[in-house]
């Protein structure tokens, strides 16, 4: 399947000044394949390694050796001179060896002509915890997300569809009233497959047959998420923790205060029982946290209501499958409220993986502003609606009041920009056509 982040990895590649690569990003969203592919097409030779299956590099790692027997030795257990020139090597898991992740930093000074990519599970949750002394500004750093809907859309076959719609948005042209229901219905199919490789490769085999799709896959990755995390919390009372808030998120989204509220994890919880409960998640991945602005000026982090935020679930397939709700109900609108509080969860899941930090505005009058996106015309203010309907109190208020270059309103309608309002319409199919350049 085609990744955007193949270009990143390029990029990287063609770096002057080289530095090892390390790939985070959620659970069974493609890394190690994409990674593999990429070290397969680019390079001439092409090591990889598995600290799963190989604990005599993690005991060669926590030796008193010094650095330069360690990698001397680890070129021995690899049985390749990975010095050699057009070669990549591929280190898996690497969260499993604290040590290793270290000793990047000395890859990066003394043996700058070795190329490392490293990846794991969950291994984001591991630097927060990390107790060794972590190779800052010797690791480049990339993020990968589950596949946004572009990339849904060239999975399957359609590229033309992805031509047209980047024409309608840049020129701000009506795509037409059939295409326009097309590309609505594949949005629709998104929502149930979310963006995880596995579950759109299900889908796609299946030809869009909503009836014969596998929907346990993504119940299956789910489970693999807090399976996985037992390997990686300290006491039986985290893991509790954490499974209570990440199942509490689809009762937060339907606050009708807008924000995370800690009572509703369990009955009069406060914010230091559950802290380290959040870091995790986010550390994961699987959450997405958007922060509150009380004043939107620039930067954005500089006028932040600490105490208010909300979380999103990370990929909207999985959202939908702990709602439990029925394809069919997906697909023809039937789910009332969640309609609304799917679109918003859809749309933050597309900012972020465009690389957008996210924010929403919210007044001491209840006024509110789904999120604020700060890009090259400063700060735009994003409207979600998951219908056609195009009235917005808090929206028409903080034009009036801030006085964008212009806002976005993203809802089932067409195309379009409104020079009076400054209101520019973009369907919800087309987020990810949002850029931050």
């Amino acid at each position: 399947m085609q990744r955007k982040i193949y270009e990143s990895l390029l990029a990287w590649k063609n770096q002057k000044e080289f530095k090892p690569l390390m790939v985070l990003g959620v659970r069974q969203s493609g890394k190690t394949y994409i990674i593999e592919e990429f070290c397969k097409n680019e390079y001439k030779n092409y090591v990889h390694i598995n600290l799963f299956e190989n604990e005599n590099v993690i005991t060669l790692y926590n030796s008193s050796l010094s650095s330069s027997e360690k990698f001397a030795r680890f070129k021995v257990l690899l049985g390749f001179d990975i010095e050699q020139e057009d070669t990549i090597l591929f280190i898996d898991e690497i969260q499993e060896s604290e040590k290793l992740i270290s000793e990047l930093k000395y890859f990066c000074e003394k043996h700058s002509n070795v190329r490392i990519i490293c990846a794991g599970s969950l291994l984001e949750v591991k630097l927060k915890r990390f107790k060794s002394s972590f190779p800052v500004g010797k690791v480049k750093i990339l993020n990968m997300y589950p596949m946004d809907f572009e990339e849904f859309l060239i999975a399957n076959n359609e590229e033309l569809l992805v031509d047209l719609i980047k024409d309608c948005y840049i020129n701000n042209k009506q795509i037409s009233k059939e295409v326009h229901e097309k590309a609505l219905n594949l949005y629709k199919m998104y929502l149930i497959t979310g963006g995880m490789p596995e579950s759109i490769k299900n889908m796609i085999a299946t030809q869009g047959d909503y009836i014969k799709y596998d929907k346990s896959i993504l119940d299956d990755i789910l489970t693999s998420y807090f399976n996985d995390m037992n390997k990686y919390v300290t006491t039986e009372s985290e893991s509790l923790k954490i499974n209570r808030v990440y199942h509490s998120l689809p009762t937060q989204l339907s606050n009708l205060s807008n924000k995370f509220q800690y009572s509703k994890v369990s009955k009069n919880a406060k914010s230091k029982d559950y802290e380290s409960s959040l870091d995790w998640l986010e550390a994961s991945n699987m959450v997405l946290k958007s922060k509150c602005v009380k004043n939107p000026e620039i930067p954005l982090e500089g006028f932040l209501n600490k105490d208010v935020f909300k979380l999103y679930i990370s990929d909207i397939g999985i959202l939908n499958s702990l709602l439990k709700i029925n394809m069919e109900d997906i697909l023809t609108d039937n789910i009332s409220l969640y309609k609304g509080i799917i679109a918003e969860n859809y749309v933050a899941s597309q900012l972020i993986a465009n690389g957008f930090d996210l924010y929403y505005w919210k007044n001491k009058n209840e006024a509110e502003v789904d999120f604020l996106i700060y890009n090259k015309d400063g700060i735009i203010p994003v409207e979600v609606k998951a219908g056609d309907f195009s009235k917005s109190k808090s929206l028409n208020q903080y034009i009036k009041t801030y006085n964008p270059k212009y806002a976005i309103r993203i809802s089932t309608k067409e195309f379009g920009y409104d020079p009076n309002t400054k209101i520019k319409s973009i369907p919800l199919y087309a987020v990810f056509m949002i850029k931050k350049d």
